[in-house]
């Protein structure tokens, strides 16, 4: 086994590491696999090995080799180092590691605890040698809690430390505290993996890319305005991970225009008013009032939509779930998965989770609100399913069935809240905006519009199945993390603080961003203000970058742009069935392997719900097995005589 970070047994393994490589034997020897990414998705691979191995290896010997330049388990993004005022998204009780009986996997279903649960486990002494700063978060941390990030990387340390000592005596795990720079090979032979810092690659027999959010070089755009800032001495930070932008660079009491209204915002934020000393006081009501240290800048945000992500809901389920999926499961995506490529999204798959995310809100405001309906389930049931979704047939069902218009799901107005609206002048729209948001916060946290939680249930059920369907463009992405994937409502509350002490101005939807060169300064505009413009000195782009192997600001990644099929959105191309990394003729690799948001089968958000039959844990054993089973051909003389399936996403 390897030795934990803490360990002093680290230093000895880095001095080997040093000194000499870790080659695997030619055929006959110890296989290799090296795992590049070692944050929750690696993690997540190396519990389905461990998983997986002992039926699949049948105790033969393998070097696990992991390399990342961060700590194992957390990863970068969610790495200790980073300030506690970042939260994760999620409710404690929202975020597990671990398999379930709900998961559909080939291998063996290994469950652990979620996070509220090994909280629970924290507090009752059975995880020592926690810092003083995380057991107490732990000790205030209830169920419904939205923990710091610094939580999540020690539950993901542990979470990879179990991993670790569950994989059969035969695997020795080799961790590799450095950046993977460049991978080359035959295809039929093996694979070698150069790192920085050392002359001699790892050599593999099989390599599995599961690397997370990355770094980009810069589009066109980007360039031109960062050249423009550089020029004039403005202020311009690109897409990235916000925990690791120089905010220092934004002067408090300027005006910085801000693209991008997601979660990135939330942490800029966060960062820049709490994070400079301000605080909050509570009037007992909820109401925030926020109160400057005069450090803060003041933040211009506006997007597409502008409008913030939806609030995270903020009641549990109760009652009957809906029997989902009903119209967009398996078969049906199987049924895609058959039809020549490329598949238009809009066209051949949306009018199935469209359908899906109907049948999700009406089968709960009939079974749990049947006073604000007209017809009993059943009978609109039958109706529904002969509906085309978006027919003037369906439209009159629901109008005869559901009499009060603000009960009938209108996934359009969803998508675009301020379609046609228009203001007079800026102040307008910033109470509008707050009158938006604050009827928004209502709603996500009154359980008489629980059919907006079974939505968000069929969002969860629909991207399941999506995700195995190749690149599909990236709206369908930006809607699932606009309605599923917001802010927690404190963060909400906060929000409406900061814009009723001036220190957040909405833009408004549709919002452009150009650079002046006769004002030497950026300018923002809106469609929601006529003739309105917004000047200043400095621009943050509040977003992750896009996802793209051609622009990736990882060499490895980047220098396969050659050999790999890249799909129109600039994805990696993978197989379905186990995520095999397809070659320029779009043939199934027989050694590599790619997980993660910079394929074309990217699992929704960072980490699994319990009970959801969660798409990652479907992909991380089928690539398990699948690695599993291609060490055993590669290496016949220790093969069991029958092989189970490999399985697939």
């Amino acid at each position: 086994m390897s030795a934990h970070p803490d360990s002093p047994l680290l230093a000895l393994a880095a001095l080997a590491d040093s000194v000499s490589s870790v080659f695997s034997a030619p055929s006959g020897g110890v296989p290799s696999v090296v795992i590049v990414g070692a944050g929750p998705r690696g993690t997540g691979i190396v519990e389905r090995i461990a998983a997986n191995a002992p039926e699949l290896l049948a105790g033969a010997r393998l070097d696990l080799h992991l390399v990342d330049p961060c700590p194992p388990g957390a990863g970068r993004v969610w790495r200790r180092d980073q300030s506690p005022l970042l939260w994760m998204n999620s409710m404690a009780e929202d975020v597990t590691m671990y398999t379930d009986e709900t998961v559909r996997i080939a291998g063996p279903v290994r469950p652990g605890p979620s996070l509220a649960e090994w909280a629970e486990l924290v507090r009752g002494g059975a995880v020592p040698g926690l810092d003083h700063e995380i057991t107490a978060e732990i000790g205030e941390l209830t169920a419904r809690t939205f923990p710091s990030r610094r939580l999540q990387s020690a539950y993901l340390d542990w979470t990879y430390r179990q991993a670790v000592a569950a994989l059969p005596p035969g695997i020795t795990v080799h961790e590799h505290r450095r950046r993977a720079l460049r991978l080359s090979g035959p295809r039929d032979g093996q694979q070698y993996v150069w790192l920085e810092g050392r002359a001699e690659p790892l050599r593999a027999d099989l390599v599995v890319l599961a690397l997370g959010h990355l770094p980009a070089v810069p589009d066109p755009e980007q360039s031109a305005l960062a050249r423009f800032a550089a020029e004039r001495g403005l202020v311009y930070l690109p897409p990235e991970f916000t925990a690791d932008s120089d905010l220092d660079v934004l002067r408090p009491g300027e005006d910085v225009l801000v693209r991008g209204f997601g979660l990135a915002f939330v942490d800029l934020m966060v960062l820049v008013t709490e994070g400079r000393g301000g605080t909050y006081t509570d009037d007992g009501t909820g109401t925030l009032t926020y109160h400057p240290s005069g450090r803060e800048p003041v933040l211009h945000v506006g997007s597409r939509r502008g409008v913030p992500y939806r609030a995270k809901i903020d009641y549990p389920w109760r009652g009957e779930l809906p029997p989902l999926p009903r119209f967009l499961g398996p078969d049906e995506a199987e049924e895609l998965r058959r039809r020549p490529r490329p598949l238009d999204f809009h066209r051949d798959i949306w009018p199935l989770a469209e359908k899906e995310l109907g049948f999700a809100h009406y089968h709960r405001l009939f079974t749990a609100h049947p006073e604000r309906t007209r017809v009993a389930w059943p009978d609109f049931e039958a109706k529904y399913a002969l509906c085309d979704p978006g027919s003037a047939e369906l439209d009159a069902l629901v109008a005869a069935s559901v009499p009060d218009p603000a009960d009938r799901l209108d996934l359009a107005a969803l998508d675009h809240p301020l379609a046609g609206v228009r203001h007079t002048d800026a102040e307008a729209l910033q109470e509008g905006l707050r009158a938006h948001i604050e009827a928004d916060l209502a709603r996500r946290e009154d359980p008489r519009h629980s059919p907006d939680l079974a939505v968000f249930l069929g969002l969860l059920s629909a991207y399941g199945q999506i995700m195995g369907l190749g690149d599909i463009g990236t709206w369908w992405h930006g809607f699932f993390s606009y309605v599923a994937s917001g802010p927690p409502g404190p963060r909400v509350r906060q929000l409406l603080a900061l814009s009723r002490a001036g220190l957040v101005r909405f833009l408004g939807a549709g919002t452009e961003i150009t650079a002046d060169p006769g004002r030497g300064l950026f300018r923002a505009r809106s469609v929601v203000v006529p003739g309105a413009v917004t000047e200043a000195r400095a621009l943050v782009e509040a977003r992750l970058p896009v996802p793209s192997v051609v622009r990736s600001g990882d060499r490895l990644l980047r220098g396969l742009a050659d050999e790999v099929t890249v799909t129109p959105a600039g994805l990696l191309a993978v197989s379905p069935d186990d995520g095999r990394v397809l070659d320029r003729d779009r043939r199934p690799h027989p050694r590599r392997f790619a997980l993660g948001p910079h394929t074309d089968a990217r699992a929704s958000g960072a980490f699994t719900r319990p009970r959801t039959n969660g798409p990652a844990f479907r992909q991380n054993d089928a690539t398990a097995r699948a690695l599993l089973t291609t060490l055993r051909e590669l290496f016949p003389h220790t093969a069991p005589q029958r092989l189970p399936a490999a399985g697939r996403f």
